[in-house]
């Protein structure tokens, strides 16, 4: 059987990572940088070293800069910012092969539109089969060769299992699920919640508060998800429960650091330390969804009010604590 040829948009760390992967038992994967300048350094030095220092490139991954790399493949990983999502795709229109898989690797929501990336994609690439790849991972780890878990989504069954087997190596094992909205809403609302988890962690609330935050997350993601029409073994599984657990509970992520730096006491402005952290762009519009849908989300709300300048760190810890004694649901 003829194996799938497989090309990587986007060159951060999730980027390479998911490239290795890609790599394994194929000759050839382009990995597409929106910077040429970043495609020649990472074909110079065959490693990320910004965000991945001394964990090198499989030796089949192409960094390109030229969105035709895309054009022969079967399977293109989508591996960029949510909010860039709708401009690459847009730019890919011309090059996507009829038919080809274009998995989203990205979580988060499209502020001024409020669509999840399968709806971008849909809009921007009517020849594409959407599909949704998220759940507990840090790039480091896959780069690793260490064992990891995640969930990938399509309405086609056929083609989610298709793009498990295409994907799964010995030590990146996939999923499949055909409900590509309940793992999009888990992957976007847990960069959220890992914010506050930062600030708790920053502010030393200890470990009882912070299995509390974790624990009414998980209730808020669950009420916006049945809302939203989400399946509920969707929420509680890897891309649920289990990507919210992984990154409420280390600073390898990028939206708990950032987060920490809020709780001590570091400026939104300067918390992100350079990097990207969706969960900042995506705490307003998760928010307003959750308002449109009749479903409280405190926590949610507490962040957002943070990142606005409409709260302190402490007045929402005060706030949150102060809230109206109730049954647990």
């Amino acid at each position: 059987m003829t194996r799938d040829s497989i090309a990587v948009l986007g060159a951060g760390a999730w980027g390479v990572a998911l490239a290795d992967v890609a790599a394994q038992g194929r000759e050839r994967v382009p990995l597409w940088a929106h910077d040429p300048a970043h495609a020649a350094a990472l074909a110079k030095d065959r490693e990320n070293r910004r965000h991945l220092p001394g964990l090198p490139l499989a030796q089949a991954v192409v960094p390109v800069s030229d969105l035709a790399c895309i054009e022969g493949a079967t399977i293109v990983l989508a591996v960029v910012p949510a909010q860039a999502m709708r401009d690459v795709a847009r730019a890919a229109r011309a090059h996507l092969p009829a038919g080809a898989a274009f998995v989203i690797c990205a979580k988060g929501i499209e502020r001024d539109r409020r669509r999840f990336m399968s709806e971008v994609v849909a809009e921007e690439l009517p020849q594409a089969r959407p599909a949704v790849l998220s759940g507990p991972s840090f790039a480091a780890d896959v780069c690793r060769g260490l064992p990891t878990a995640v969930t990938l989504a399509a309405e086609d069954e056929p083609l989610a299992q298709r793009l498990c087997e295409a994907l799964s190596t010995k030590s990146f094992r996939l999923y499949r699920s055909t409900d590509l909205l309940g793992v999009e809403i888990g992957g976007a609302a847990k960069n959220v919640f890992a914010i506050a988890a930062g600030m708790a962690a920053g502010r030393r609330l200890g470990a009882s508060a912070q299995a509390a935050l974790i624990a009414r997350s998980f209730a808020e993601l669950m009420r916006l998800g049945r809302a939203l029409g989400a399946r509920s073994e969707t929420l509680m599984g890897l891309s649920g429960l289990g990507d919210l657990v992984l990154t409420c509970g280390s600073a390898q992520s990028r939206n708990f650091a950032f987060g920490q730096a809020l709780g001590q006491g570091v400026s939104v402005k300067d918390a992100s330390g350079g990097k990207l952290t969706e969960g900042a762009f995506t705490a307003r519009v998760l928010v307003e969804m959750a308002k449109a849908a009749g479903v409280e989300m405190p926590i949610a709300e507490a962040v957002d009010a943070i990142l606005a300048s409409r709260l302190s760190v402490d007045a929402a810890i005060e706030a949150l604590l102060m809230r109206p004694l109730k049954a647990e649901g």
